[in-house]
């Protein structure tokens, strides 16, 4: 099957410290992986909607203030998705999924947007346009912060943009409603 536009799925951070027990756990982190796992394998896999399924990945390696050891939760944070660390490892739901690429942000300061990363130092809005990639279909970690950056600057860099609401977590869940919000004002669609 050939697919009438050239869409992609973004998977944002679904990374081992932003699930529970993590350095930086969201309450339905394990919940979100599993989902997107089950969504690209079995019988009713989507992966055939897709002509490429690219992850993000923080992957601090001396990122400044954007560690403290006092966080505030908005501009700093505990010390989450070291470099080379288990908490740094994408989610075990997604160990055997279709991923063609990851983005790596935010090694030596603070990154929230999937467009911040680079795969073998291409940027990801230049990986996708290489492919022909129009559309995106955004899923992941945490709503209220990477999922929003990468879904506005998306929708910034002129592809159309869906958001996978059920496939999304939230540090804070008033935060992550105001975050789709915003996001559907900035026109993406919410699914």
């Amino acid at each position: 099957m050939v697919p009438i536009f050239m869409r992609a799925l973004i998977i944002v951070d679904v990374q081992n410290d932003f699930c529970p027990g993590g350095s930086l756990g969201t309450a339905r982190g394990n919940e979100v992986a599993a989902a997107v796992g089950h969504y690209l394998e079995g019988d009713l896999a989507k992966v055939n909607d897709y002509a490429h399924v690219v992850a993000t990945q923080d992957w601090h390696i001396d990122p400044g203030a954007h560690f403290s050891e006092n966080p505030d939760f908005v501009d700093s944070w505990p010390r989450h998705c070291v470099a080379d660390t288990a908490g740094a490892q994408m989610h075990d739901a997604l160990k055997d999924a279709p991923i063609d690429a990851y983005f790596r942000k935010g090694e030596y300061e603070a990154a929230y947007s999937g467009f911040e990363g680079k795969a073998d130092g291409t940027a990801l809005a230049d990986w996708l346009r290489e492919r022909g990639v129009d559309s995106l279909d955004v899923v992941g970690i945490a709503t209220d912060h990477c999922v929003r950056a990468t879904a506005l600057d998306a929708l910034q860099e002129g592809f159309e943009v869906r958001i996978l609401t059920g496939m999304c977590a939230a540090v804070d869940n008033a935060r992550g409603d105001k975050a789709f919000e915003e996001m559907e004002k900035a026109g993406a669609e919410l699914v």
